[in-house]
C-alpha cells in the first residue's frame, strides 16, 4: 500500500519557548525567514504525500493562516512588482481539500494526537511529522523512509543514537544490528532512565505506521507523564506485527530545544549565499572576543 497521507500534531503549547510563543504557535517559529511547520509540510509534499492532515488545538490560527492567501499582501506585492516573494507565498496555497484540520481539544499525548486523525486517515499506512524535529538532507527524509517502506510494508520509525545521557527525553529502542540502515524493532520504552535504558537507539520525529496502531490508541492507556504514548501503542503493536528503525541520512536539529533551534538558524542561514559572508565576519569576530 502507497503512503498518501501524513499527520502533522501542532496542538502543544510551546513552553519552552515562552513568551514568544505565548500568542504564536511554536511551530511558526522562523528558522531564517521560513517556519518550522512550513520545512515539515514542504519535506511531505517532496515526498509524494497528497494529504496534509493537521491535529490543532486552541491558538494555533496562525498555521492555517500561513498556508491560505492573503489577498492584500498579495496585491501589494503584485503593485510593488515583488514577484519573487508574491510567487513564494502563493506557492503556499496548496488546492483545495489538501490540508485538513481536525483538533485535539485536550492536552493527552502525541498518541492521542495521532488518534484524533484516525477517520481521516482511514484503514491505510500513514505518516506522521513532528515539526521540531528539523531534518536537513539532500533526500528529504521521510521519502527515504517511504522507499523502505514499500518493500517492508511495516510500520517504520526513524531512528538516531543519541547521548546516553538524555534516554529519558526519547522512546528507546532494544533492536537488532542494523543492515543497510534498517534495524528490526525487538521492544521499545518510552522514557526510560538511562539505568534502565535498552540502548542510545531513540526514536525522532519522523514515523510510518500501518492503521492497526488505532486500535491500541483506541484504549487511551496512559504511560509516561500520564499521557497516551505512541511508543507504548507501538510497543504492543509489536505483538501482531514487525516493525523497524531507520537510520536517515542526513541532519537533525532538535528545535524543541533553545540550543537545537539556534543551531538550526545557524546551518541554514549559513547556506545562504546573501547572509553567508556577513554571518561568518560577526562569528569569526565574536570567537574571538570570546576566546
Amino acid at each position: 500500500m502507497q503512503v498518501r497521507k501524513a499527520v502533522f500534531p501542532v496542538a502543544g503549547l510551546g513552553t519552552r519557548f515562552l513568551p514568544a510563543t505565548k500568542a504564536m504557535p511554536k511551530e511558526m517559529l522562523p528558522v531564517v525567514d521560513k517556519p518550522l511547520i512550513q520545512y515539515a509540510v514542504e519535506e511531505a509534499l517532496n515526498a509524494g504525500i497528497s494529504e496534509i492532515i493537521f491535529v490543532t488545538g486552541r491558538s494555533k490560527q496562525a498555521i492555517e493562516d500561513h498556508f491560505d492567501h492573503f489577498c492584500e499582501l498579495e496585491h501589494t506585492l503584485m503593485a510593488r512588482s515583488k514577484d519573487a516573494l508574491l510567487k513564494e507565498i502563493t506557492l503556499l496555497v496548496p488546492e483545495s481539500g489538501t490540508f485538513i484540520y481536525t483538533r485535539q481539544n485536550e492536552p493527552l499525548g502525541l498518541g492521542h494526537a495521532i488518534w484524533c486523525a484516525r477517520k481521516i486517515v482511514g484503514n491505510e499506512p500513514f505518516a506522521v511529522l513532528l515539526a521540531d524535529d528539523l531534518m536537513k538532507s539532500e533526500k528529504p527524509v521521510l521519502k527515504q523512509m517511504i522507499e523502505r517502506f514499500e518493500s517492508l510494508q511495516s510500520s517504520l520509525v526513524c531512528v538516531e543514537e543519541v547521548d546516553p545521557t538524555a534516554t529519558a527525553s526519547y522512546g528507546i529502542l532494544d533492536a537488532d544490528p542494523p543492515k543497510d540502515r534498517i534495524t528490526r524493532v525487538r521492544g521499545l520504552v518510552e522514557k526510560p532512565a538511562p539505568a534502565e535504558a535498552p540502548s542510545n537507539l531513540a526514536i525522532i520525529g519522523r514515523y510510518i505506521l500501518t492503521p492497526e496502531i488505532f486500535d491500541i490508541l483506541e484504549r487511551k492507556e496512559t504511560g509516561a507523564g500520564g499521557e497516551i504514548q505512541i511508543t507504548d501503542a507501538m510497543a504492543r503493536l509489536l505483538a501482531t506485527q514487525p516493525i523497524y528503525g531507520y537510520r536517515y541520512e542526513g541532519e537533525r536539529f532538535d528545535c524543541g530545544t533553545k540550543v537545537g533551534f539556534q543551531m538550526a538558524n545557524l546551518s541554514y542561514a549559513l547556506d545562504r549565499t546573501d547572509l553567508r559572508d556577513r554571518l561568518l565576519s560577526f562569528l569569526r569576530g565574536t570567537l574571538n572576543v570570546c576566546g
